[in-house]
């Protein structure tokens, strides 16, 4: 099985701050969700964990596995860029942006045809290489969104934003088939 789990809670989840690749840390809500997490997850043995680097994630992931794994940091993993958004209030901005897109390019936002492909290669290589394994992949609302795209398929309807999942949610998809 992948288990794919979005970090903890952090300040700017709880302010509705962009943050993007802004190096947060959890809260201590997040802390406790990452315990909350780790209890859920406690019976399954992974054979191997990854996780973004940025610290609400890498945070996460060392609460869940405490000192029983090794946890491989993938820059693969990282947060979509929202370039000049980051920090920034959502409530403030108030042009309307469609992070999906494919001609959006303002405020230099890392552009979604780009931050796809990313995902999907990795998702590929953990495909490939390791079919049959418990892996578990800690990361971000945008990198679960469109890990959901790749095994579920995009929303017929267009809205990304139902493929959000929460703080410390857990995505469970089947690993053994082959990827081609």
């Amino acid at each position: 099985m992948i288990y794919i789990v979005r970090h903890g809670e952090t300040n700017y989840n709880v302010e509705g701050r962009y943050a993007g690749r802004i190096d947060v840390p959890l809260n201590d809500n997040g802390i406790k969700q990452a315990y909350l997490i780790k209890e859920k997850l406690k019976d399954i043995k992974f054979d191997k964990v990854f996780s973004s680097p940025l610290k609400r994630a890498y945070e996460t992931a060392t609460i869940i596995c405490g000192d029983k794994y090794n946890i491989i940091k993938d820059d693969r993993l990282i947060e979509r860029s929202n370039g000049e958004l980051e920090g920034r209030l959502k409530k403030e901005i108030k042009e309307y942006i469609d992070f999906n897109d494919i001609n959006e390019n303002r405020f230099d936002i890392e552009n979604i045809v780009d931050f796809r492909k990313r995902v999907k290669e990795y998702i590929d290589y953990i495909l490939d290489n390791y079919r049959g394994k418990n892996i578990l992949i800690v990361t971000h609302a945008g990198v679960c969104i469109y890990a959901r795209c790749y095994f579920e398929g995009d929303p017929q309807n267009g809205d990304y934003s139902k493929y959000k999942i929460k703080n410390c949610e857990v995505l469970e998809y089947e690993n053994n088939t082959l990827h081609y």
